[in-house]
């Protein structure tokens, strides 16, 4: 399932992310990358949740190499273009139970949609005010 790999892909690089920033004094910027590892973790277990509800049996996943970059705006541009291909994996996931009335189904993706783009939405901001040089 792509949508477990790339969860628990995000939940790898924004933990990586969180070392990093801790490692360069910036303890705001590690508790926030730290929160949103806690949120894509929340992802994982919803969607192990319903693949064990439906009977789905998985295999581990395959994670994408972590991009941590070398600079904070480098590591929020990642996390940034990261977020833009979940949520069209999700968008199209959506879309595609919408077709064939998975409704349960539907739900999990949209409200997984939703917080991505809240993610994304963050990230905006986060990135607004590091070009700014405005503090957390």
């Amino acid at each position: 399932m792509r949508s477990l790999s790339s969860e628990m892909a995000a939940v790898q690089q924004y933990l990586t992310q969180s070392s990093l920033a801790a490692m360069w004094h910036l303890d705001d910027y590690s508790n926030r990358f730290r929160r949103d590892a806690q949120d894509e973790l929340g992802h994982v277990q919803q969607l192990i949740e319903y693949m064990l509800r439906s009977g789905i049996v998985f295999n581990g996943t395959q994670l994408p190499p972590i991009r941590p970059g070398r600079s904070l705006e480098e590591m929020l541009l990642i996390d940034r273009d990261l977020e833009i291909e979940v949520i069209r994996l999700y968008e199209e996931v959506t879309h595609y139970c919408a077709r064939v009335r998975a409704g349960e189904l539907q739900a999990l993706f949209y409200s997984l949609l939703q917080d991505e783009l809240d993610h994304l939405n963050d990230l905006d901001q986060l990135l607004a005010k590091v070009y700014q040089g405005a503090k957390l």
